[in-house]
């Protein structure tokens, strides 16, 4: 039975509207991933937004609790029900529908679609709420409805806002299987357990902590369907699953060892973090050492560290794919089209930490030489935090040694980190907005933007917000605000884009009433940031223009589209966006791809692009049906949203791409194409950098007037003529450098004293380091003092072999004659000195001294 799509579609016949499955980067700063089904309807449940029409809907909402305040990473694998990645079944009434129909909608499904036997279910109620329990008694004996507190049956969005009392459905496992103290209705046990939660919002809480009824209560409603699907199936985990065996029989034959559940949990880990990783990297979350991607670095090597543990000692998590992709491909259907990219990004990712591994291990051996009873329980924190290995792997290393870690300072240091990680929490890191946005969507709805195909409209202010986005009256002059017309030309932020600037006048004259400084969208608002010229109310007629710089964005995002479309063609289909700028004077374009472009690459690139804008190609927009736009070959982007109808833009078959952004109208106008940069932004992710239309001609001119003053410096009608030259003189004046230094070696003077060569002499030039190793090598038993004038002071060295002189102790008794000092070993020793005058005299001095120590 496909328990998903059988939810979706009852919910569907009781009128409910089917939402995809949002992305698991929400749009809420708040958040770091999605992680309940209601997340993607918040702004309507707080009342942000109007509700939608029908106000009922359903979803089957990917989710992610492995970070921020909602973490379940470190109980993955050790417990029948924690996953990092999971489905939540949901149906939701938007002021609709309410405790009665949500009930025996809840009913209805679980008894009659699921077939669940009625005897093994039980039901659980606030203590206070006798509506539910009267309307849960039409459907169920009163002996199988429990009352309890707040803990388990009252749910709240935060400290304030809206809350209500919820009730669950559990399902009795059998005592058969489950007979410890825990397992009764409300024990911690698995006995019962909860398969289906209905919350019913219906008051809202203010900052003192009083409920106030809300006038139009809600619903919101999740069910596992990792849990459901266990229930249908008889399985007492959730691993044990059609959703997840598949897999764990895959990593059995890598291992080459059967899975045991006692002793399983690598097997359950690595399944559970398969599904996390693939779905991240299938949305365009890449690894990174910050934020999202670094807790999906985490959660990779979480899972290859388990690997490890199991024998595993090269990339393997990447093989697994193709197993998630048949069992979840079906309903996703995305996992399959990126299933090659992010077998790609994942494998490099392992490949590193395989790496990281090994050194791990060499720090871990080299503690152990040091280690007689307790092994640091700070190098085991290291080897956790730094290197990736969990303890128990550390313990095991040790087991066969008889030594045990150190775990009250281990479990000191983690305590630590957790403290440091969660007062690091911010969220997103995004600024939150609030504002009079549903008031302004109540009375007026969408504004119309027409800058498609006009840079002017004589538009009507709908409304003016202040700075802090509360609708005032008017702005005065010189004021900061926002401004909502009802025909902007003004194209608002979105898909990389920058918001237009321009400006407001009044009708029919040039008197400039409001500078336009950005364009942004807010829940479908298109909204202009301006400067008040001139005092500025709501119902003023206005001329809304816009700059001049929206023709260089167009040109410099219509170059995005054929950039992307280049590197597919010369790199690979592999070869998908992960971001990008488009602004005025420059483009940024980030792309999955697993090393470095190449020069040659490079080139390519910027020469394909650049023959399609020569070729002038007919820009054309169309709008279409998704499913009718992917099959002309659209790219689309993940987690952007797409309504019924699309917007393709296409430059003949060389670029089809999704997009509301602005474009030119035909390649040519594009102008010169040129790639500035490409570097590294993270594992498995490039840049490129480029400049086209006026900002490339300012690019060029700015090269040709370097290129003057080059060839003017050197004095060439062909620069690289004179290059040449200059490298020619280069290489003929350190020839002869070369030859003066020999020639100058040659001239030094040699001494005997008994069977010892001597050499005590001054040089001009050269490295006398070097020409004191030179006479070493010559012979046999030599000592040697060279002086080197630098400026006004004095370098001294000396060096012996085969003598019973010491370096060290012979310059500490010259360099003094030269107002210096110094010092170094028997064989090699080095000094300064601060009046050349005296060189004379230190000669003399240091062939003295030789020969009383000879």
């Amino acid at each position: 039975m496909d328990i998903r799509q059988a939810f979706l579609d009852y919910f569907a016949s009781k009128g409910h509207t089917v939402y995809e499955s949002a992305p698991l980067v929400p749009d809420d700063p708040t958040l770091l991933f999605t992680n309940a089904g209601m997340v993607p309807f918040k702004n309507i449940f707080t009342g942000e937004v109007p509700a939608p029409n029908p106000p009922r809907g359903t979803s089957c909402q990917t989710c992610i609790r492995a970070g921020g305040k909602h973490n379940d990473l470190e109980n993955v694998g050790h417990t029948a029900r924690h996953h990092t990645f999971f489905e939540m079944l949901g149906n939701f009434s938007f002021g609709d529908y309410f405790k009665e129909e949500a009930i025996a909608y809840a009913w209805e499904f679980v008894t009659e679609v699921l077939e669940l036997p009625r005897e093994k279910l039980w039901v659980t109620v606030h203590e206070n709420d006798d509506e539910a329990e009267a309307i849960w008694a039409k459907h169920i004996a009163k002996e199988r409805i429990l009352r309890m507190g707040d803990k388990d049956n009252f749910w709240q969005m935060g400290d304030t806002g809206p809350c209500g009392p919820c009730s669950e459905i559990f399902f009795d496992q059998g005592a058969e299987r489950f007979h410890g103290p825990e397992d009764y209705l409300g024990g911690d046990g698995d006995r019962f357990l909860e398969i289906w939660n209905l919350v019913f919002m219906q008051y809202e809480r203010d900052a003192e902590g009083n409920l106030t009824p809300l006038p139009r209560p809600s619903i919101d409603t999740g069910m596992g369907l990792e849990r459901v699907v266990a229930v249908k199936e008889g399985k007492a985990s959730n691993y044990d699953t059609e959703l997840f065996m598949p897999i764990i029989h895959a990593v059995e034959e890598l291992v080459g060892r059967r899975y045991e559940y006692a002793t399983g949990a690598s097997y359950r880990v690595i399944a559970d973090h398969l599904r996390s990783t693939t779905f991240l990297l299938a949305q365009g979350i890449n690894f990174s050492n910050e934020g999202r991607g670094y807790v999906l670095r985490r959660i990779l090597r979480r899972a290859v560290r388990h690997g490890y543990m199991l024998g595993l000692r090269e990339p393997f998590m990447y093989k697994l794919v193709e197993v998630l992709v048949r069992i979840m491909g079906d309903h996703y259907t995305y996992l399959e089209e990126k299933r090659s990219t992010v077998e790609q990004m994942m494998r490099l990712e392992e490949e590193r930490f395989f790496a990281t591994i090994a050194a791990g291990i060499e720090l871990f051996e080299k503690e152990l030489e040091n280690t007689e009873k307790l092994f640091s329980g700070a190098v085991a924190f290291k080897l956790y935090d730094t290197y990736g290995f969990p303890l128990d792997l550390t313990q095991d290393m040790l087991k066969e040694k008889g030594i045990e870690v150190d775990i009250a300072e281990f479990e000191r240091l983690m305590a630590e980190q957790r403290a440091r990680a969660k007062a690091a929490w911010k969220g997103s890191g995004d600024a939150r907005v609030e504002g009079d946005f549903k008031a302004l969507l109540e009375e007026f709805g969408r504004n119309t933007f027409v800058g498609y195909d006009n840079l002017k409209a004589e538009s009507r202010v709908l409304a003016v917000l202040n700075d802090g986005f509360a609708r005032v009256k008017c702005l005065e002059p010189g004021q900061r605000g926002w401004v909502m017309l009802d025909i902007t030309p003004f194209y608002a932020e979105s898909g990389g884009q920058t918001g237009d600037a321009g400006v407001l006048r009044v009708v029919n004259g040039d008197e400039v009433v409001a500078e336009v400084v950005d364009t942004k969208k807010f829940f479908d608002l298109n909204l202009s940031e301006v400067i008040a010229k001139t005092k500025l109310c709501e119902n003023d007629l206005v001329e809304a223009a816009v700059d001049t710089a929206r023709h260089e964005i167009a040109k410099h995002h219509s170059a995005t589209h054929l950039l992307h479309s280049a590197l597919r063609e010369i790199l690979g289909d592999h070869v998908t966006q992960a971001g990008s700028l488009v602004e005025a004077d420059r483009l940024r374009f980030d792309f999955s791809h697993p090393k470095a472009m190449t020069g040659e690459e490079i080139a390519q690139v910027e020469t394909w692009v650049n023959e399609v804008v020569e070729r002038g190609i007919e820009g054309e927009t169309e709008e279409m049906g998704i499913d009718e736009a992917k099959a002309k070959g659209a790219m689309a982007l993940f987690g952007e949203k797409y309504g019924e109808k699309v917007r393709v833009v296409s430059f003949g078959e060389r670029s089809v791409e999704l997009c509301g952004g602005t474009h030119v109208r035909n390649t040519a106008e594009i102008g010169m194409f040129l790639i500035t940069k490409e570097s590294g932004v993270s594992a498995g992710v490039r840049r490129i950098e480029a400049v086209c239309g006026h900002a490339a001609y300012e690019l060029v001119k700015s090269m040709r007037g370097t290129l003057a003053r080059i060839t003017a410096e050197l004095k060439a009608k062909d620069p690289m003529q004179g290059i040449e030259k200059l490298q020619q003189q280069v290489k003929r004046l350190k020839n002869e450098l070369k030859e003066a230094q020999k020639s100058r070696k040659a001239e030094i003077e040699t001494k005997k004293i008994g069977e010892v060569t001597v050499v005590v002499d001054e040089v001009e030039g050269g490295d006398i380091k070097a020409m004191i190793d030179d006479l070493k090598n010559a012979h046999d038993q030599v000592a040697v003092m060279l002086f080197q004038k630098k400026g006004d002071k004095v370098l001294i060295a000396a060096g012996q072999k085969g003598t019973n002189v010491k370096a060290g102790a012979w310059v500490k008794a010259i360099a003094p004659v030269l107002g210096g000092g110094g010092g170094g070993r028997d064989d090699f020793a080095q000094a300064g000195g601060k009046d050349p005058s005296k060189i004379g005299e230190a000669k003399t001095k240091a062939l003295e001294y030789l020969k009383e120590s000879l």
